[in-house]
C-alpha cells in the first residue's frame, strides 16, 4: 500500500528554509562586499537597495534602527561592504541580506561623510567668499563658544588677554564631542546671534581624531556658521586638520591658539604704532611752525609793513602809469577814425556842387525850382534862377540854343 504524501502550504516551506538559513552559522555576521543599485530610502526610514558584483546580485535591506548610525549618505554606483545575515522574507520566499551595518569599501565612512557634505554645501554656496564677513579691527565683546573644560578655551583666553585686555570674554560653554554636541554649538552660535551678546564669536576645540573633530563637520553646524550676523572664527584641531565648519565660518583659525590671534590686535604693536604716529605728527607740527615762522619773518620784511607810505606811492606811480597808457591808447585808438573822416570829408567836398561853382560854373533852375539838365527843359521868356559862388540871378529866357557845347548851333 502506497504512504501517503504530505503536502505543505507555501508559507510553511518559506518558514522552512528561513529556519535553515537563520541556524546557519555561515549566514549569520556576513561581511559582503558589493556596488549599491536601486537604492530606496522610504518614509519609515528604511533604507532598500541591491548589491552586485560582475556575476551576480543580492537584494538588501538595512532598517531604520541601523540606518541611524550611518554617517554618510548611500548612493547609486558606490562601492561598499555591508555586514548582516542572510535570511528569508517568509511573505514572498524571497532571500535578502538584513544589513546591520554599512560602510564604504576602501575609505572610511567618516571620510565619505566629509566628502559629501563638503559637496552639497559648496553647491549651495556656503563657502562662497562673497558671503564672508570681515573681522571688526578691534573688538569689544567675543564669544567663545567651546568647552568650558577643554585646554582650548584657557589658551584662547590667555593669548587673547595678553594681546588685547581691554575686549571683555563670554564663555558660552557647548559639548564639542559626542552626539549632543552639534546640537549644542548651533544653539549657542544662534543665542550669540539673538541677543547679540558679542561682535565677534570663536568656536572650536583642540586637536583630536576624525571622530573627535566630527561636530564640526555637522551640517546644522555648518548652517548656524553660514546663517550667522556676527562674524566666526573657526578654531578646530590643529594645523593639518580641516573640517566642515572651516570652510563656512568668515575665518579659519590653525589652532585655538591662533584664533586669539587673530581675533584682536596686539597691544604692543598698537603702541609702538601709536609712538610712531605721535612721533611723526610731532615732527610735523615742527615743520609746520617753522614753515609759519619763516613767512612771518618775510611778511615782517615787507615794504608794506615796513613802510606803509611807501606802498601807497608805488600804487600812485602805478595809477598814473596806467592813466598814461589808457590816454595813450585812447589817442591811438582815436587817431584812424579821425583820419579816415578826413579823407572821407575831403571826397565829399570835391564832389559838392558848391565846389564846382567856385570854378565858375553855375546851376539853373526853373520856375519849379528843379535844376535844368537840358534845354528843352524850358521855353522862351520862362524865368529861371541861376545860382552862382555868391548868390543868384533871376533872369529871363529871351532865346534857346539846342546842342553840344562845341557842336554847331541851332536856334529853338
Amino acid at each position: 500500500m502506497e504512504t501517503e504524501r504530505r503536502i505543505f502550504g507555501v508559507s510553511e516551506i518559506n518558514q522552512y528554509i528561513k529556519a535553515l538559513l537563520d541556524g546557519e552559522p555561515l549566514l549569520q555576521g556576513l561581511l559582503v562586499r558589493g556596488e549599491i543599485s536601486n537604492y530606496k530610502r522610504y518614509p519609515s526610514g528604511h533604507h532598500y537597495f541591491t548589491l552586485k558584483d560582475a556575476e551576480g546580485a543580492i537584494r538588501c535591506v538595512l532598517f531604520r534602527g541601523n540606518a541611524a548610525s550611518l554617517r554618510f549618505r548611500p548612493d547609486n554606483g558606490m562601492k561598499v561592504i555591508a555586514q548582516g545575515r542572510v535570511s528569508v522574507f517568509p511573505r514572498d520566499g524571497a532571500y535578502q541580506l538584513y544589513c546591520t551595518a554599512l560602510s564604504p569599501d576602501g575609505v572610511g565612512d567618516l571620510h565619505v561623510a566629509f566628502e559629501q557634505l563638503k559637496d552639497k554645501l559648496w553647491r549651495e554656496g556656503l563657502f562662497d567668499p562673497a558671503h564672508k564677513k570681515p573681522l571688526p579691527p578691534y573688538p569689544e565683546r567675543i564669544a567663545l563658544i567651546t568647552s568650558g573644560a577643554g585646554a582650548a578655551v584657557h589658551d584662547m583666553i590667555r593669548v587673547i588677554r595678553r594681546r588685547w585686555p581691554l575686549v571683555k570674554l563670554l564663555v558660552l560653554p557647548v559639548r564639542v564631542q559626542g552626539a549632543e554636541a552639534p546640537a549644542e554649538i548651533a544653539g549657542a552660535i544662534g543665542y550669540a546671534n539673538r541677543w547679540q551678546v558679542a561682535d565677534l564669536i570663536i568656536t572650536g576645540r583642540g586637536g583630536g581624531s576624525i571622530e573627535d573633530l566630527w561636530a564640526f563637520n555637522d551640517e546644522r553646524v555648518a548652517r548656524a556658521i553660514y546663517a550667522s550676523e556676527i562674524p566666526v572664527i573657526s578654531a578646530v584641531g590643529h594645523e593639518p586638520d580641516v573640517t566642515i565648519a572651516d570652510f563656512v565660518a568668515d575665518m579659519r583659525a590653525a589652532t585655538p591658539s591662533h584664533a586669539g590671534e587673530i581675533a584682536v590686535p596686539d597691544r604692543l604693536e598698537q603702541l609702538e604704532r601709536l609712538q610712531s604716529l605721535r612721533a611723526a605728527m610731532e615732527r610735523g607740527e615742527r615743520k609746520r611752525l617753522e614753515l609759519l615762522s619763516q613767512r612771518l619773518r618775510t611778511l615782517a620784511q615787507k615794504r608794506v609793513l615796513t613802510d606803509p607810505a611807501a606802498f601807497l606811492q608805488d600804487k600812485r606811480v602805478l595809477l598814473d602809469y596806467a592813466q598814461g597808457n589808457l590816454a595813450h591808447a585812447a589817442a591811438a585808438r582815436l587817431a584812424a577814425p579821425r583820419q579816415r573822416l578826413g579823407a572821407l570829408s575831403a571826397s565829399l567836398d570835391a564832389l559838392s556842387p558848391l565846389r564846382v561853382l567856385g570854378r565858375g560854373y553855375a546851376i539853373v533852375t526853373g520856375e519849379s525850382g528843379a535844376a535844368l539838365r537840358s534845354v528843352r527843359e524850358t521855353r522862351a521868356g520862362e524865368r529861371v534862377a541861376v545860382t552862382l559862388e555868391d548868390g543868384q540871378l533871376r533872369c529871363a529866357v529871351t532865346e534857346i540854343e539846342e546842342g553840344s557845347i562845341h557842336g554847331p548851333e541851332k536856334k529853338l
